[in-house]
């Protein structure tokens, strides 16, 4: 096989022929260039589809690139499409400007919603304070009052989702301490801020006039030789044996008889000679100036004695009772499982055993604290139950003044965002009520006197929350032994 060889003629037109090809192209380029600076700015695909079309149809049909003529043509064409894609365009731009106008003036007039996503702005009650500042729904505030003022109205309040809040507005009231008249012995009450005063009567002293005053009684009676001669006549014998009945001493000055008394005795009637023991326990109990003792008083010959009841002690000063704490002097009886709690005027043996809650079980981690063992993962109901259940023992006189804070329950770690505090059930729940000091902390309050002998209990339920879920319960419950006596 050999290679074919061009004549020269041959080789010049196809030299020819190619340099027409390079011009054409370099011609057509040139011209795409014009065109798309022209027309910059609006959608070209077409007029580039149609000249590559144009261009490139004769060559597929193995002819020239036509003319400048048919060029021309092809370009007028082209430009009609254009001015047509450009009308199709501005009719487009109009409509969207038009419907753009509608909708503009259509939220205009739609009511403008408030930007304000918060409750309104709580103020601090006149002598109290207020707790949190988050005014978002969901989130509470608290109230707490001053020494001396007690709280009416809500004491905790929350932000509702529809920006308003629950409850009424809590004010401070004053608290009339002398509501529960704690003078005593005919004292008078007056009130002040956190406290009160009393004034005691003639023969009383002390805070609440519970102290008498010694008191001495000396009869003295004068009277002529004549008259006691014939008042001896008349007299009980001088040896009467008994000890409420004493000689009484006279002595004459200047022709006048002067009789007196030992202490504790005076003359009776017109006879001198005698003196006659005086009962101070019924002076003292029926007199202006109230009892002598605190408890119960015995007259003696010349004097008097108290006594107490049984569990207690008489005071140095003879006059008052103090309890004997059983439990620290070791004389009880409980046993060593058993839980020993003084009470006034005796002891009481307690056993605590932790409470039996269905779906949940607990053990003893103190002697007075039972916990909560931890719960399966899918049993809700033993994640609801309490978290621990402290038990607590209190002794208190009978008719104790009120109201008082009797027992605070704090929490020593917050994890959620809330705390909640509040009365479950019990016996005497009507005695009591739960308010909050501080954040992490309420108190049990006693409203009213209690009068005993008797025995209270009263459970405060601490709730631990996180975005209004509860995440924890604590449960304390509280047993008052009230004594029969005041004191």
């Amino acid at each position: 096989m050999g290679f074919h060889r061009f004549p020269a003629s041959d080789k010049a037109a196809l030299d020819t022929s190619r340099r027409g090809n390079r011009y054409f192209w370099f011609t057509r380029l040139r011209l795409q260039r014009a065109v798309l600076r022209k027309m910059r700015g609006i959608d070209l695909s077409p007029v580039a589809l149609l000249l590559v079309f144009i261009c490139q149809l004769p060559t597929i049909r193995g002819q020239e690139c036509p003319g400048t003529q048919e060029l021309q043509n092809s370009l007028r064409q082209a430009h009609k499409l254009l001015s047509t894609h450009e009308a199709s365009y501005l009719q487009s731009l109009r409509t969207l400007r038009k419907k753009l106008s509608l909708l503009q003036s259509s939220a205009a007039r739609l009511p403008t919603k408030a930007n304000n996503v918060t409750c309104p702005k709580l103020d601090a009650p006149l002598n109290g304070r207020k707790l949190g500042k988050i005014l978002l729904p969901g989130h509470e505030v608290h109230f707490l009052c001053d020494l001396g003022y007690e709280l009416v109205g809500s004491e905790t309040r929350q932000c509702k989702d529809s920006l308003t809040w629950s409850g009424q507005q809590p004010v401070c009231k004053e608290i009339n301490e002398c509501s529960s008249s704690p003078c005593a012995n005919g004292g008078t009450c007056m009130d002040e801020i956190n406290g009160f005063t009393c004034e005691c009567a003639k023969g009383w002293a002390g805070s609440t006039c519970q102290s008498p005053t010694p008191t001495f009684f000396v009869t003295i009676t004068n009277m002529s030789a004549a008259t006691a001669g014939a008042a001896a006549a008349t007299s009980f014998p001088l040896a009467t044996p008994s000890l409420l009945v004493r000689p009484s001493k006279c002595n004459q000055v200047q022709g006048t008889t002067h009789c007196t008394c030992e202490a504790g005795y005076t003359i009776s009637g017109r006879d001198t000679s005698i003196c006659t023991d005086i009962d101070e326990c019924e002076l003292f109990h029926n007199g202006q100036a109230g009892r002598l003792c605190l408890h119960a008083c015995v007259n003696t010959p010349g004097g008097y004695r108290c006594t107490c009841p049984m569990g207690y002690n008489v005071t140095q000063d003879g006059r008052s009772c103090r309890d004997i704490d059983e439990c620290a002097t070791r004389q009880n009886n409980c046993t060593r499982d058993q839980l020993c709690v003084n009470t006034y005027g005796g002891f009481q043996c307690i056993k605590v055993e932790c409470s039996r809650i269905r779906n949940a079980t607990y053990v003893k981690t103190s002697p007075t604290r039972c916990e909560r063992n931890p719960c399966p993962v899918d049993n809700k109901a033993c994640s609801q139950a309490p978290n621990s259940v402290s038990y607590h023992y209190m002794s208190v006189v009978s008719n104790l003044s009120a109201p008082r804070v009797m027992f605070r329950v704090s929490a020593v770690r917050v994890l959620g965002d809330t705390l909640r505090f509040a009365l479950l059930g019990g016996r005497g729940r009507r005695h009591f009520t739960v308010q909050r000091s501080d954040r992490q902390t309420g108190q049990l309050m006693l409203v009213s006197p209690i009068q005993g002998p008797a025995m209270l209990e009263v459970e405060v339920e601490m709730s631990e929350l996180e975005r209004r879920v509860q995440i924890g319960r604590y449960i304390t419950k509280i047993t008052l032994f009230v004594s029969q006596y005041e004191f």
